[in-house]
């Protein structure tokens, strides 16, 4: 039994091989040009960008954690454009999510890519992440699942990011796959379009949502100002300190990590030997939240086990003594 799929069994499962392609109707991908978009003065939507810059530091150890194929999520230009402008140039096939972010009115769009869909899903099964030619087919079963699960993560995560400026209630309406049928607004109307980039296995591709412009009037001197973000009062502060200093912090201590063939794995038993590379007193990895911050040595204390601090890590991987 092989580890990882073959290229061809990736293809097949994504509907890509070249035996069922020959004969399905090709589409000519049209990248999103944002440079062709309307831009917004410097400063018109500082309160989104802010927001946006710190939903993406949560967001990519969300996704992460769901696919860990992808290495990094950044932010991209929030611009707008006339409605009907942007919905056309969405390369299809893609997937269109609809939902509300209560008590504000007007229905939002999260767009995703079908490069993200096709290269999350042959990265997971070993097939790694390239350029797909986008093609003129509906998504798989598997694809769909793949997609469902990313729209849970986008909008639980960026739901979690509003608590500090305006507590809203994201509610999901529908997924659909035709453009057609997420018509949020008239074609004429202005939106607001937030670019966000995945880095698949070093491959970028993009996740885009999409707010009415008056989506967001009932709070624009929160959002709409120079100074969003900038200014942070003592007392919240002070009290921002007391809630961080009551977190708890998980902490691990890594004896030794390596892989095992599956058909070893299934062999494990009650009484199966497992032999470390470690050696007795070798240094030891000592996690926070799983990131490496100290090296510890393992002994005894009191009849217990006790790891004691030799060395912290800093952030750029050099250790000091401790």
């Amino acid at each position: 039994m092989s580890e990882f799929l073959s290229q061809d069994e990736i293809d097949a499962l994504i509907g890509g091989s070249k035996s069922s392609t020959a004969t399905e109707e090709r589409i000519k991908e049209k990248p999103f040009d944002f440079n062709r978009l309307e831009k917004v003065k410097k400063g018109g939507f500082q309160g989104l960008e802010v927001l946006f810059e710190r939903w993406v530091k949560i967001f990519r150890e969300e996704i992460r954690i769901e696919f860990p194929v992808v290495n990094m999520v950044s932010k991209g230009k929030i611009v707008t454009m006339r409605f009907g402008d942007f919905i056309g140039k969405i390369p299809l096939p893609a997937s269109y999510t609809i939902f509300n972010m209560k008590p504000l009115k007007e229905p939002s769009l999260l767009i995703i890519d079908s490069r993200v869909v096709f290269n999350l899903v042959s990265a997971l099964f070993g097939g790694g992440a390239r350029p797909f030619k986008i093609e003129g087919r509906e998504f798989t079963k598997l694809e769909i699942r793949i997609i469902e699960k990313l729209v849970d993560v986008v909008l639980e995560s960026f739901e979690k990011i509003w608590k500090d400026v305006y507590p809203i209630e994201i509610e999901r309406k529908s997924i659909e796959f035709n453009p057609f049928l997420v018509r949020i607004v008239s074609h004429a109307e202005k939106v607001i379009v937030a670019e966000i980039m995945i880095d698949i296995e070093g491959l970028e591709v993009p996740l885009i949502f999409a707010f009415p412009q008056m989506l967001f009037l009932p709070i624009k001197d929160i959002l709409f100002t120079d100074t969003f973000g900038s200014e942070v009062s003592s007392e919240w502060r002070k009290e921002l300190i007391k809630k961080l200093l009551k977190v708890n912090l998980k902490l691990t201590l890594e004896l030794d990590k390596f892989s095992v063939l599956v058909k070893e794995f299934l062999n494990y038993e009650v009484g199966t030997e497992i032999i470390l590379s470690k050696k007795q007193f070798e240094e030891l990895d000592l996690k926070v939240e799983d990131k490496v911050k100290f090296k510890a040595s393992l002994g005894k204390l009191d009849k217990k086990f006790a790891a004691m601090i030799t060395k912290t890590i800093k952030e750029n991987g050099d250790g000091g003594n401790g």
